[in-house]
């Protein structure tokens, strides 16, 4: 492969293919969205993360990207079968509050995580309330085409009736003839689908539930599959360049999608399939049951037992891009803290072109060093070889300040903006945590003084007094009164 070519990994094919946009120069992204009932977790922000250099990438080779990435903010049930209760209003259920409420304040918690990790906005933000008719709409249409049935209000997705033209399983490698062997009894959800399979695509509302909308089948709510298929082809058409995720979401959710648009329109609806890796804790899997599952705050703070430490926003971002989107990464304080010692010693190599005195001759080529970044983040994203590219380069940039190695003037600044351009624009990193936006500390603060808030609500004073003792070492110093908390740095 050449550097000029851009390979992706696609998970529909199993290989890297060169990138050809349907529509060049004009590129569709879409990306799995949060369910907004609790606090993004750290596999999220790894998610989003990847697809944030995606985007900078794709947008730095000069290509006009729209990026999609929605909100999930009905139709997710608990434990992702068809008979649950909805994630969201469970946890409204439980603050005692709106469930609208829960979906705007996890919306803006998230969208401050977003902000401290410096991940770009998304051009476009669909949340899937506001997408009910096209919902709707699609059922119509998979239901006319015979892939679908209803049965007591509810509407499923038939798997057999469509396996028998399409290949259900592409994506995943899931074998339906393996599904097949499944009897009646091993129905989930009871007598109502044919093929244990299949799946809700509109779910009967039961009377306790508080978000449900009229259908030509009843009062209901949309299946959590289905938002992404009617989002996703609305705002990006009928066929579009790349869909992405977490591994987790590749079965059911990525196999229904694609079942769900074939169904209705006839088109496989994504070109190039992308799933990020999991995340784990010295080896083990990260999870809640564990107790080695971290918040982005608790990584921020340091508040968790398994950190020596907290760490900052772009030491954590930097950690991740040091493995590859497809990589398994592995938490562990020993690999923060190089992070943050690599981090440090990067961003003080660029404050050096500030004190580099141009020469009239040029010692090695520039264009090489180049080349290789450029080489590296075509092959499918490779951001940890194009960071050991950019170490590698630093020791000339140590050797240019010592005047042991020259570069005329033009070549000094191509270098510069090289290092610039790769550090700041594409892998996303700040020189200063505040560059991106001034309000991103008051912003932290707000999250770190509500977490304290309630640590006092429930008594856990040791929590408390760790937060504030933390914060004091860092030059932030709480003051408590009536009126609430304030906060100032010390000078």
């Amino acid at each position: 492969m050449s550097s000029g070519q851009l390979s992706i990994y696609n998970s529909l094919s199993g290989k890297k293919e060169i990138f050809e946009p349907i529509n060049a120069p004009f590129v569709g992204l879409y990306v799995c969205g949060p369910t907004v009932y609790n606090e993004a977790h750290l596999g999220n922000i790894r998610t989003f993360l990847t697809f944030d250099i995606v985007y900078r990438y794709l947008t730095h080779l000069g290509y006009k990207v729209r990026y999609v990435r929605n909100i999930t903010d009905v139709g997710h049930l608990v434990d992702d079968v068809d008979f649950g209760e909805d994630k969201i209003e469970k946890r409204a259920r439980l603050e005692k509050i709106e469930p609208m409420e829960i979906v705007q304040k996890y919306t803006n918690s998230f969208h401050h995580t977003t902000q401290l990790f410096n991940l770009l906005n998304p051009n476009i933000e669909p949340a899937a309330t506001g997408h009910i008719i096209e919902q709707i709409e699609m059922i119509q249409k998979i239901l006319n085409n015979g892939y679908a049935y209803e049965v007591n209000g509810s509407v499923y997705f038939d798997v057999k009736k469509y396996a028998e033209k399409y290949n259900y399983g592409e994506l995943s490698g899931r074998r339906l003839d393996e599904l097949l062997e499944q009897t009646r009894e091993n129905l989930e959800g009871g007598e109502e689908k044919r093929f244990f399979a299949d799946f809700a695509i509109w779910k009967k509302a039961s009377p306790e539930t508080i978000m449900k909308w009229n259908s030509p089948w009843g009062i209901g709510v949309p299946g959590w599959h289905l938002e992404c298929s009617a989002m996703s082809t609305k705002y990006l058409g009928q066929k579009f360049d790349i869909h992405g995720g977490g591994m987790d979401l590749k079965f059911p959710h990525h196999e229904c999608e694609i079942a769900q648009s074939v169904g209705s329109e006839g088109i496989s609806p994504v070109k190039y399939w992308m799933h990020g890796n999991m995340l784990t804790v010295n080896g083990s899997k990260m999870s809640k049951s564990l107790g080695n599952s971290f918040l982005p705050m608790e990584l921020i703070t340091g508040n968790h037992p398994l950190l020596d430490k907290g760490y900052s926003p772009m030491t954590v971002r930097f950690f991740f891009l040091q493995a590859q989107y497809r990589s398994t990464v592995d938490f562990s304080n020993e690999a923060l803290q190089a992070s943050e010692k690599g981090l440090k010693r990067l961003l003080s190599s660029i404050k050096l072109f500030d004190e580099i005195k141009p020469s009239d001759k040029s010692s090695f080529i520039v264009k090489e060093i180049i080349e290789k970044c450029k080489k590296s983040m075509n092959d499918d994203f490779n951001t940890p070889i194009t960071i050991a590219h950019l170490f590698d380069g630093i020791k000339f940039i140590n050797l240019l300040k010592e005047e042991k190695e020259t570069l005329t003037s033009e070549d000094l600044s191509i270098l510069k903006n090289h290092y610039k351009t790769y550090v700041f624009d594409i892998l996303g990193l700040l020189a200063d945590e505040d560059d991106a936006n001034p309000e991103i500390l008051s912003d932290v603060m707000e999250i770190v003084i509500s977490l304290r808030k309630k640590s006092k609500e429930n008594k856990d004073y040791a929590t408390s007094d760790f937060i504030r003792d933390e914060l004091n070492k860092v030059k932030i110093t709480l003051k408590d009164t009536k009126d609430g908390t304030t906060w100032e740095v010390e000078k």
